[in-house]
């Protein structure tokens, strides 16, 4: 088998949010966290923590939302300075 995208999941601290997951993604959801103990020695790991880990991946990779975060914060930047001027 070759190696899942998620490695160890970091500790961090939580913000809480509700979720409703379709049950066919639950259950996908608890196949890989399964399989994710499995690749890196761990008795088990959480679903809920992998979520986050997952999410946080799919953000850091998807090109035009780093994009639009980019040009967001550089007119933020510059509304910041014109109103010190």
């Amino acid at each position: 088998m070759g190696s899942l995208r998620l490695g160890s999941i970091p500790d961090d601290r939580p913000v809480k949010r509700n979720v409703l997951l379709p049950a066919a993604l639950d259950k996908d959801l608890k196949i890989y966290a399964d399989l994710l103990a499995m690749e890196t020695g761990q008795t088990a790991v959480a679903v809920e923590k992998i979520i986050p880990a997952m999410l946080e991946r799919f953000i850091h990779t998807d090109r035009e939302f780093l994009k639009a975060r980019r040009t967001k914060r550089l007119v933020d930047k510059s509304k910041r300075e014109a109103s010190l001027s």
